[in-house]
């Protein structure tokens, strides 16, 4: 990973989680099986694996 300082780490983590959020909430909204279901779908995996990395590196950060 890039080298970024934790305080960009964590406001990352923040910017991620809120718009999780956000598509979570609008996914209960959408039609399943409509391209905008699947993309929300896909963000969603993406900022989850997004944030595991983030915090994984804020780990190796604090050690």
């Amino acid at each position: 990973m890039s080298n970024y300082d934790k305080s960009e780490l964590e406001e990352a983590v923040k910017s991620i989680s809120s718009t999780l959020s956000k598509c979570e909430k609008a996914l209960d909204k959408l039609r399943e099986g409509t391209s905008q279901h699947t993309l929300t779908k896909r963000r969603i995996k993406s900022f989850h694996i997004s944030l595991e990395l983030i915090e994984k590196e804020l780990s190796n950060i604090s050690k």
